[in-house]
């Protein structure tokens, strides 16, 4: 694995450069006057750090084209400030640490995401957010040690990969890995299927076939969907466990075996003990050392992540050319709830790059049923950064604007109601405030999250909110209303409505502002 460090700030860079040098780490060091583009096909580093003029357009570019390549990013900011870090972190950094950053901080962090690439690799449990870090932090002590594992999730969460990471990263990697869907077998066949038969053992035994305990042996065995298993083989299972011995369907002989076991369940176990479908001295054999996999709906923040490394894969497997994907798009598929998880995004990811080669991914190419459903939320959720370099949209930076408006949409319904039921009390404060607006109209301040202070003191501009307007007409007044405060800034309009700047100039373009604003 490599490292690019940029020169944008030396000294920090040298420094860091040398820390991972003297830890083994291969490193680039690029200038900002170098060309940088051909430094990155050259190395393909795992990860990027950037050590100053985070916000940069040249910036911003170069972190947004690496969210397609797969490297993480670390930025070292020059202040510390929540908000701005939360708009980098949307932008697509990694991780960001603020300045001065001790060599021995910059290292470890870089290190850590090092090996959470190391591990996402060796699992194929991808994402960013903190429910798959967890699991990929827990698969590392688990994999040595004999335990028995389970795992439990929705089907499509990746039960399996982890079984197999498991494998992968223990003693026992050299040796076989055995899975069986325990769920889809018959229970006639699933003992001999466990434990191997003998000739003759029953009707069509012709001769003796070994079991996946003994195929098994020295390595792994997954039991795929433990919780299907009948009471009548639970009890043999159980004293396999105990004893780590086989004994063949028809047969006497008891056989010794080292195996690992890791099962896996789409149900609760526990709930099946109490429902008394399941023994309980099985489930409390079985969950020695246990995981949880979410389903994707309670991880949105990896669908972005997801799709991009599913593009990559499929466009690389398939030899097409892929052009990114809308941020309408996106959009619909972070909305969507997955009920087959993983699984399910993943054939549709390559349903997409098969048919639609060549262009970009809007909304109408997904399917209706995802759409509809993201369509019927009631609130909106992270986009995720862009995903197409050059796009006039701002991904998530949009989503900060659409809260606001909401929230401010929420307190206007809240206002309405009380100026029904207290007329007189509304009309009288509103004419303390000594502005002139429509009869029944609503004034309330702007909800934006302000990157600085405002430009002047003095009071704050106010926006109407009249009943029946939509949120579009919301969305202009609170642009108008930042213009007003700012004295028509463009730039620090854009701010403290937590925009870019472009998006800010789009929106005077698509609501006809440009008359208001002016270029000071």
């Amino acid at each position: 694995m490599s490292v690019l460090i940029t020169l944008t700030d030396v000294e920090p860079a040298i420094r860091l450069n040398a820390w991972l040098e003297q830890h083994g780490v291969d490193t680039t060091v690029v200038s900002p006057m170098d060309d940088v583009h051909a430094a990155l096909r050259k190395a393909r580093p795992q990860v990027i750090v950037i050590t100053g003029a985070l916000m940069d357009p040249a910036t911003v570019a170069l972190v947004r084209e690496q969210l397609w390549s797969g490297a993480a990013v670390l930025g070292l900011a020059d202040i510390g400030d929540p908000v701005m870090e939360e708009r980098l972190r949307a932008l697509g950094f990694a991780e960001v640490l603020t300045k001065p950053v001790s060599a021995d901080d910059a290292g470890a962090a870089v290190r850590r995401l090092l090996e959470r690439q190391r591990l996402a690799d060796a699992t194929g449990l991808y994402g960013v957010s903190r429910a798959v870090r967890e699991v990929l932090v827990r698969v590392s002590p688990v994999a040595p040690v004999t335990s028995t594992v389970l795992v439990e999730g929705e089907s499509g969460t990746g039960k399996e990969l982890v079984a197999r990471a498991i494998h992968s990263l223990s003693p026992r990697k050299n040796k076989p890995f055995i899975a069986v869907n325990v769920g889809a077998l018959a229970e006639t066949l699933l003992e001999s299927e466990l434990f191997g038969h003998e000739k003759g053992a029953f009707t069509g035994a012709a001769e003796r076939r070994l079991g996946r305990f003994e195929l098994a042996n020295g390595g792994t065995l997954f039991l795929d969907e433990i919780g299907e298993i009948p009471p009548s083989t639970q009890v043999k299972l159980l004293r396999v466990l105990e004893e780590r011995e086989v004994t063949r369907v028809g047969g006497t002989q008891s056989i010794p075996v080292d195996v690992r076991v890791v099962a896996a369940t789409n149900r609760s176990l526990r709930e099946q003990v109490e429902a008394g479908s399941f023994r309980a001295d099985l489930y409390f054999r079985l969950n020695v050392l246990s995981m949880y996999l979410p389903p994707l709906r309670e991880r949105r923040d990896d669908i972005a992540y997801l799709v991009r490394r599913f593009v990559r894969e499929f466009a690389a497997a398939h030899e097409r050319e892929f052009h990114g994907i809308s941020a309408e798009a996106m959009q619909a598929l972070v909305d969507y709830t997955w009920p087959g998880n993983v699984r399910e995004l993943r054939n549709l990811i390559e349903s997409m790059v098969v048919l639609a080669p060549g262009r970009e991914i809007t909304v109408d190419d997904i399917p209706r049923g995802i759409r509809d459903e993201g369509v019927s939320r009631l609130l909106p959720v992270p986009i995720g950064p862009v995903l197409r370099a050059g796009s006039q949209a701002e991904g998530r930076e949009l989503e900060f604007i659409v809260r606001s408006l909401v929230e401010l949409k929420l307190q206007v319904e809240e206002l309405r109601r009380r100026m029904d039921a207290q007329p007189r009390e509304v009309a009288g404060s509103a004419l303390s405030l000594g502005s002139s607006r429509p009869e029944g109209a609503v004034v309330v301040a702007p909800v934006v999250r302000a990157i600085e202070p405002a430009v002047a003191p003095g009071p704050r501009a106010l926006v109407t909110i009249t009943p029946g307007m939509t949120m579009a007409d919301i969305e202009r007044a609170a642009i108008e209303s930042a213009l007003r405060e700012t004295r028509g800034n463009r730039r620090k309009a854009a701010e403290m409505l937590a925009i870019g700047e472009r998006t800010m100039y789009r929106k005077l373009k698509e609501y006809q502002l440009d008359g208001v604003a002016d270029e000071s």
